[in-house]
């Protein structure tokens, strides 16, 4: 993927992920995305921080369950996959945040 088609693709995960977990879980945490840095900080504790790596052309996530995971775009399933087999960003972030606001998200 060149830089181009990763900064489209990066930035509207990016942004959806914030429309999506804003409204969802606004009530139990702060999110905000600025510069391209996606940040929840519950407020129960702990903050994920996710973000674009474009020198590798991923992104990754930093989580208080989980700890520092980097995403590889799949474009046949169109969507972040880990580099180390953890599955896809999507499907974790999103099982790590019902367990820790019991609120269910769908990004």
């Amino acid at each position: 993927m060149d830089s181009s088609r990763f900064d489209t693709v990066c930035g509207q995960t990016l942004s959806r992920y914030w429309e999506v977990l804003d409204e969802a879980i606004g009530d139990v945490a702060d999110v905000d995305l600025e510069s391209g840095i996606l940040t929840v900080k519950l407020d129960a504790g702990g903050e994920y921080v996710i973000n674009r790596h474009a020198p590798l052309r991923q992104i990754w996530m930093s989580s208080p369950v989980s700890g520092a995971t980097h995403f590889d775009y799949d474009p046949d399933s169109d969507g972040w996959v880990g580099t180390r087999g953890q599955g896809r960003l999507n499907d974790m972030l999103t099982a790590e945040l019902k367990q820790r606001t019991g609120v269910s998200v769908s990004l």
